[in-house]
């Protein structure tokens, strides 16, 4: 099944002993993934919950955290983590760097928590007041954790957030950009970051976001995850017209396909954690464009695992994911 699944005569995808078990009980067939599947993950989000620092940093040993936006981003949403990491960013001067990504990664995270999602014209002054002086935190302890760590290139995407919520000049962002391109040219987070930024609503020009995507695939090897940015690129699109059906389109559809067989789909495409965002991006743009058949792939390999990004692109995003992994 896995070989047809997958394309060619695959094997099927060896046992992860690292990954987190799949809830037996599911609501609708589907369940949240926690901790991007993975136990040491979720021994490092356990840790931090508890406010250990000294935890935390052992359950770091086997990431990456310059480098690994996922295991980042797993803290930064993680609430809480405000209250005590500005100690350890003081305190521990041989790890401050460390401390400094994940504090200014926190603020960033607070900060647009504070400003919700609601459009710009429904947010209040003292919404704006929080969000503006988180970012500014945020600002200043990921430029600093990026001067002591040049080789890093987390600090980057996340001064792309916090540059377009800041309305910071295209000169400052297209810098950042290129900071995080120097460090690594295909990474998947700072283009889907970049696709945001090219957007309308940001100050993009309509079909700009989706050549700068096309641009990235043509340079990603295959099997690399940065085929992901062609569905983002997509679902973009969709967020930012007024019809409905805007991907419905053959033309579309085979681009999502090609790009889906390129990367995700390829039997080269690694599962680390958290490879189920990967999926849920493929299987959320192929759902908003019709496709029917790759779209079943992406699903059943998915086993029900949802991710809340790109979904909370829709007002009841795990009803979305259910309804559409019905009709998969």
């Amino acid at each position: 099944m896995f070989g047809k699944l997958f394309g060619g005569g695959g094997e099927r995808p060896a046992v992860d002993p690292h990954a987190l078990p799949i809830p037996h009980r599911r609501k609708h067939g589907m369940y949240t993934l926690r901790a991007l599947g993975d136990k040491r993950v979720l021994a490092l989000v356990e840790a931090a919950d508890a406010g250990d620092w000294e935890a935390v940093k052992a359950a770091l040993t086997p990431f990456d955290l310059g480098r690994d936006h996922q295991v980042l981003g797993e803290l930064a949403d993680l609430d809480g983590v405000q209250d005590w990491i500005g100690r350890a960013v003081e305190q521990d001067k041989e790890h401050r760097a460390t401390a400094l990504l994940i504090s200014g990664t926190r603020y960033l995270s607070w900060g647009w928590e504070a400003r919700t999602t609601e459009r710009a014209v429904n947010v209040t002054q003292e919404q704006w007041r929080i969000f503006h002086e988180r970012l500014h935190i945020a600002e200043e302890q990921l430029l600093e954790a990026a001067e002591m760590r040049p080789e890093w290139v987390t600090p980057w995407r996340r001064l792309l957030t916090s540059g377009r919520g800041m309305s910071l000049g295209p000169a400052i962002k297209e810098t950042r950009l290129d900071a995080a391109r120097r460090r690594d040219p295909l990474d998947l987070e700072i283009h889907v970051e970049w696709v945001t930024q090219l957007q309308p609503r940001w100050g993009g020009e309509p079909g700009q976001a989706l050549a700068f995507a096309r641009d990235a695939l043509g340079r990603a090897p295959q099997g690399h995850r940065l085929g992901c940015v062609i569905a983002m690129a997509h679902i973009e699109d969709w967020v930012e017209s007024e019809r409905e059906d805007c991907l419905e389109t053959p033309q579309i559809q085979a681009e999502l396909r090609d790009a889906a067989d390129h990367s995700i789909l390829h039997p080269a495409y690694v599962r680390r954690p958290g490879w189920q965002h990967d999926l849920n991006m493929f299987a959320m743009a192929l759902s908003l464009a019709g496709e029917r058949h790759t779209v079943r792939r992406v699903f059943q390999a998915l086993d029900g695992a949802y991710t809340s990004e790109p979904w909370t692109c829709f007002a009841e995003p795990e009803k979305q994911f259910a309804r559409y992994q019905r009709r998969a």
